[in-house]
């Protein structure tokens, strides 16, 4: 069962007992997948019983999308709208809501694109993330489809990036932004880099081991 589950109660306020219910969704979905989860497996990790879920939600398409709602309204709460371009902030903002609900996080991104009647709202996100990445990139990159190759990779790398960290346990979090922002860089600066410098070293070429 998930560790941050809430506690149960026989009697609590709807609004708290609907973010309960959501919570052990978030935790059984992404642990299982849509498919492999069923309401009474999601009852279970909420400590209720299914005639207690089903006084919240409909069907478990309905509990689906209610998690994948309240996952890119936290996200949205972290990420301002990127119309300025895809900058420190944005990174910022991913890893904050990613800390704070990290299955949710691994659900919208890694989870949810599989299932087709519930992407939409993820690519939409993505498709808003890289034409703001754009709007930075195309100022350092001359080439324009070498820009918008950057673009599409640099804000996929960030989402990457932030999942490995999590994978991970969250190593060195005072640095993981910096840490992520150096990835995204990396892109970058591939798409400004000759075709001489596009080789990894030879052995001989490398340093002594350590």
């Amino acid at each position: 069962m998930g560790a941050d589950r809430p506690e149960l109660s026989r009697r609590m306020p709807r609004a708290q007992r609907r973010e309960q219910i959501l919570t052990a969704a978030t935790e059984a979905f992404a642990r299982s997948g849509f498919a492999a989860t069923g309401l009474d497996d999601i009852a279970t990790e909420a400590g209720i019983t299914r005639v207690l879920l089903y006084r919240h939600f409909d069907s478990k398409t309905d509990l689906y999308q209610a998690v994948l709602d309240r996952m890119c309204a936290r996200l949205e709460a972290h990420v301002e709208e990127p119309v300025g371009g895809f900058t420190d902030a944005s990174i910022d903002g991913l890893l904050e809501a990613a800390a704070e609900s990290p299955a949710g996080f691994r659900l919208l991104f890694q989870h949810a694109l599989r299932e087709p009647e519930f992407s939409e709202r993820i690519e939409k996100f993505r498709a808003d993330i890289t034409a703001a990445a754009y709007l930075q990139i195309s100022a350092l990159v001359p080439d324009e489809e070498l820009a918008r190759w950057a673009a599409l990779l640099a804000p996929a790398v960030a989402i990457e990036a932030v999942i490995a960290w999590l994978d991970t346990g969250q190593p060195d979090p005072a640095r993981a932004a910096a840490r992520v922002r150096l990835a995204v860089m990396g892109v970058i600066s591939a798409a400004v880099t000759s075709d001489a410098d596009c080789s990894f070293p030879s052995p001989d070429q490398q340093g002594p081991a350590s």
